[in-house]
């Protein structure tokens, strides 16, 4: 198939684009390197069914015009302004972004009869209520603009699907961590506690360290990412992907760094956004595309150590 991914130079973008060639397909990556970076595409560079980077934004309706005429298959759609106290500063961008720049992706989509995979996220919902974790049939809670932008492009995707039969997806994934992911303080707590153990530096947490995350490994997420392209059991579905257990950060930042002392508690910067339980029940994702996730935590970390390690972003 010929397939386009949109932020395909981000984290999870560029394992979805490694996934996309290893089955064969010719692949377009457009990003314009706001979050993204060229040099997490180095690898694809040689091979032959990778067919271009565009360096363009998804707000430019120029671009997407002349870069949609490549008659397109699928579009997984990643490229968004992703993070939280981003978007609590400067809503506008996030807003722009993440709506605009989606319904921009959707009208090429409905022009061109092409799938969509619209690329959501679990900050939408609200807390877990039980332990059996947060279905797609779980209230939202829009507790930050990216939260609402979001929320916002995903009914716009579903009316494309209802008013033109476009067939599309919506995917929540839940806290996505592992190799290539930012160490700074756009990354994942993952990567960054990794990468401050590592370094020597002490552990920041915000707040008191209870509130809990599903961490799903970022081969995992890819994978459910592709699949939901190719599956038309999924058109019209809002389906989440995660381990299906949740971590308080204390516990997390103890298992990475095993020494106390080196653990340290901060005033949280945007408490009111914070989800105090983020627990993903996946089995909608299980029932309807056979999905579920291969690595443990512990597997997870031990990779993504090794990647920080083996690039020195220590």
């Amino acid at each position: 198939m010929n397939i386009l991914v949109t932020g395909g130079a981000g984290f999870i973008g560029r394992w979805v684009v490694e996934y996309l060639l290893r089955d064969g397909h010719q692949v377009w990556v457009l990003d314009d390197l706001s979050n993204g970076r060229k040099e997490n595409l180095a690898d694809f560079l040689t091979n032959k069914h990778f067919m271009g980077f565009i360096n363009g934004d998804i707000k430019d309706v120029r671009v997407l015009n002349h870069l949609f005429m490549k008659k397109f298959d699928i579009c997984y759609h990643l490229a968004a302004s992703i993070n939280v106290q981003d978007s609590i500063d400067n809503p506008r961008t996030t807003f722009d972004n993440d709506v605009i720049g989606t319904f921009n992706i959707l009208e090429q989509c409905r022009k061109h009869q092409v799938k969509i995979v619209f690329m959501s996220t679990c900050m939408v919902y609200e807390r877990a209520r039980s332990e059996n974790g947060i279905s797609e049939a779980n209230r939202v809670k829009p507790a930050s603009p990216y939260a609402g932008a979001k929320l916002a492009a995903e009914n716009m995707v579903l009316s494309y699907y209802y008013a033109y039969g476009l067939p599309v997806t919506i995917i929540r994934p839940f806290n996505t961590y592992g190799p290539y992911q930012k160490t700074g303080g756009e990354g994942g707590v993952v990567a960054i506690f990794i990468k401050n153990k590592l370094a020597g530096n002490p552990l920041q947490i915000y707040g008191d360290g209870t509130q809990t995350r599903d961490l799903l490994y970022v081969e995992d997420c890819a994978r459910f990412v592709v699949e939901s392209g190719y599956s038309d059991n999924v058109n019209g579905e809002s389906i989440n992907a995660g381990l299906g257990k949740d971590v308080s950060i204390n516990t997390l930042a103890e298992m990475i760094v095993k020494d106390e002392t080196q653990i340290k508690h901060v005033t949280h910067i945007h408490p009111q956004s914070e989800i105090p339980k983020l627990l993903c029940d996946y089995s909608k994702a299980k029932e309807m595309l056979g999905w579920e996730p291969k690595y443990s935590l512990e597997e997870g970390i031990e990779k993504t150590e090794e990647w920080i390690k083996a690039t020195d972003l220590i």
